[in-house]
């Protein structure tokens, strides 16, 4: 158990959809943060309005660097937070060991790289469409299954060089350590340790047979000299290859829900195709891929008023998706608006650990939204917009499927 200073007041939902949005309304309400439970009794601040969580990710008393900061943690002890904080990545580290370990993969992601990535991007988006368009005229077709999470997912697979006999079972397994609301503490257990395992296959694979692949471009940085342990280069191939696909899955499953459910802000794009970077933009404000990311820790007591004070060793739970919603920073923010002049969000972060794949999801997004609208511009919801099923869980906010007649002509 990881000591918390004071008894959680809240258990924080997994039923996600508008029951998440509607529990993060009510955690804004109560104070600049509020004392909730997550599962194995793990106690947490969560943080939801918008000025308080952009003060925190950037704040000096708080850091993402567990094992430092809580001395008496024992790794392993919380299974289902273990993929979240026990791996030693630069998303866990702060200070120099951030800055060592993100040097290592901002030339793998520059904007040079990502922009010549644009054409097997576009290859991947067309053969799916293609596919999708093979289908029968006028019966349903879930999006979410044949499209958006097969964009970035192949994508993501074919930069790293995941071997295609490997990749189901290592996408099985980063769809399921999301889960916050099913998964027992053994099943929890399980899943990391296959997600290591199946890190370990990759890169003895690309070890065995390296090439022009991010896997293969990590491997070399490190055998030429850089600090870079075996156990940092796992770590670092699961938050780049899980960071680099769900996040990006939920942006795009967004999008589409949001233009099919308000056919004007549709016509605006489809009469404007250089509106698309304003889609994605007011999809990631509105609809945050992530809502809570697993986990901050206070270095010192931070006062943040009204008689809150989060202390040293606390763990802090950002509440990313609560940002663009909260109506101190934003007019009608649950209004998905193109024109909206303020679009600002934090679905990547802010700071020192801004998400470097962020050029990579924008492209990707880019691409595949333009390219169905094009092929599908008559396309409608098969259900009603709030019937869509969410994901279960509190730390993404996604959807488990996206039901849409494409009312494209048969062949």
């Amino acid at each position: 158990m990881i000591a918390f200073s004071t008894t959680p007041t809240v258990a924080l939902d997994s039923s996600g959809g508008r029951c998440m949005y509607a529990q993060v309304d009510q955690l804004r309400a109560m104070g600049p943060a509020v004392p909730v439970e997550l599962p194995e009794g793990v106690g947490a601040w969560s943080v939801t309005r918008g000025d308080v969580v952009r003060m925190l990710l950037t704040h000096p008393g708080v850091s993402r660097d567990l094992k430092r900061t809580v001395p008496g943690y024992q790794p392993g002890s919380v299974a289902w937070l273990s993929p979240w904080v026990d791996i030693d990545h630069m998303a866990t580290a702060d200070g120099k060991e951030h800055l060592r370990l993100r040097k290592l993969i901002t030339p793998a992601l520059s904007p040079r790289r990502v922009a010549a990535l644009q054409p097997q991007a576009e290859k991947v988006i067309n053969h799916l469409i293609d596919d999708i368009a093979a289908l029968p005229a006028g019966e349903p077709v879930d999006l979410h299954s044949a499209f958006s999470y097969r964009v970035p997912t192949e994508i993501i697979c074919d930069l790293f060089g995941v071997p295609d006999d490997q990749r189901d079972e290592l996408l099985r397994l980063f769809r399921a350590v999301g889960e916050t609301d099913v998964a027992t503490e053994e099943q929890s257990t399980d899943i990391n340790t296959g997600l290591v395992g199946a890190m370990h296959e990759l890169i003895a694979a690309r070890r065995r047979d390296p090439g022009d692949d991010l896997t293969s471009f990590l491997i070399a940085a490190r055998e030429d000299g850089s600090a870079l342990t075996e156990d940092e280069l796992i770590a670092t191939l699961l938050l780049m290859i899980g960071g680099g696909s769900g996040t990006t899955i939920n942006l795009i499953d967004h999008s589409i829900r949001e233009l099919l459910a308000n056919p004007d802000q549709l016509r605006i794009v489809q009469e404007d195709p250089g509106r698309w970077d304003d889609v994605i933009e007011e999809s990631l404000r509105l609809n945050c891929p992530v809502m809570h990311l697993p986990m901050r820790w206070a270095t010192e007591d931070i006062d943040l008023g009204e008689g809150v004070v989060i202390r040293a060793g606390d763990a802090i739970l950002i509440a990313y998706g609560a940002h663009g919603r909260d109506p101190d920073v934003h007019e009608r923010p649950e209004v998905f608006d193109l024109n909206r002049e303020n679009k600002d969000h934090i679905a990547f972060s802010a700071g020192a650990h801004f998400c470097p794949g962020s050029r990579l999801a924008m492209l990707e997004s880019r691409i595949a939204l333009r390219t169905l609208f094009e092929r599908f511009p008559r396309m409608q919801l098969a259900v009603a917009p709030e019937a869509i099923e969410p994901e279960h869980t509190f730390i993404g906010n996604g959807v488990a499927c996206l039901p849409v007649l494409l009312n494209h002509e048969s062949r």
